[in-house]
């Protein structure tokens, strides 16, 4: 997990926690480079807009099924100008049959 450096992230024993129960590997961005985190603000915002407010949902629970789907679409199917019209599933070696 690669983060800023916000206090919840280098402080926070809830999220230390969870992140040495799963053994991941927390990184942090260099101080002062906001524009590392520009990849993540990209799809934090794509996200609100094709997914969670892209109409109403009736429950949480709802959006939450949905979620699954979406990642899927993003993933496998939507073409993405910034790698050159290809899904990220195309620049990945092992190819489709891989991504789950």
């Amino acid at each position: 997990v690669i983060s800023d450096n916000a206090f919840a992230y280098r402080h926070s024993t809830a999220f230390r926690d969870v992140i040495d129960a799963h053994g991941i590997t927390q990184k942090f961005i260099r101080p002062h480079c906001p524009w590392t985190n520009g990849k993540v603000e990209r799809l934090n915002r794509t996200l609100a807009a094709e997914w969670a407010y892209a109409r109403p949902w009736t429950s949480n629970d709802d959006r939450r099924a949905a979620l699954t789907a979406w990642l899927d679409h993003y993933n496998l199917d939507r073409t993405h100008l910034g790698i050159g019209g290809k899904t990220p599933i195309d620049r990945i070696n092992n190819g489709r049959g891989q991504y789950s």
